[in-house]
C-alpha cells in the first residue's frame, strides 16, 4: 500500500472526514501517471499528488466539497480547459481525477 492510501486509512480510523483523489485518466504529458493519489481531510491537511502540484489546489477545494456533501466528482483539468493556465496546468496534457470521500 502506498504511503498516500495509508496516510488515508490512518486518518479515516481517527475519525476524520477525508476525500481520496485519484488520476483515473491522463493524455500527452502528465505528471502523475494514473493511479496516483491525493488525500485530503476536512480541516485541509493533505497528502500525495494528482497533478505535480500544478492543480492541487483546486483539487483540495473540491474535495472540501465532496467531503461536506457526499458525492464524488470527477474533475478534469488540460490545456483545453481554460481554467488550466488558471490552475497551472501548462504541461501539454490532460487528466482526469476521481474525488470521493471515504469512511
Amino acid at each position: 500500500m502506498s504511503k498516500t492510501l495509508e496516510t488515508a486509512k490512518s486518518w479515516v480510523d481517527e475519525g476524520r472526514d477525508v476525500a481520496l483523489a485519484t488520476v483515473v485518466e491522463t493524455w500527452g504529458s502528465a505528471p502523475v501517471p494514473v493511479g496516483g493519489h491525493l488525500v485530503i481531510d476536512a480541516g485541509g491537511d493533505f497528502e500525495g499528488s494528482v497533478s505535480g502540484g500544478c492543480v492541487e489546489a483546486e483539487v483540495i477545494a473540491r474535495a472540501e466539497d465532496v467531503i461536506a456533501s457526499g458525492k464524488s466528482e470527477l474533475l478534469e483539468f488540460g490545456v483545453a480547459n481554460e481554467t488550466a493556465w488558471g490552475v497551472g496546468l501548462a504541461c501539454g496534457g490532460r487528466i482526469r481525477v476521481f474525488v470521493e470521500k471515504l469512511g
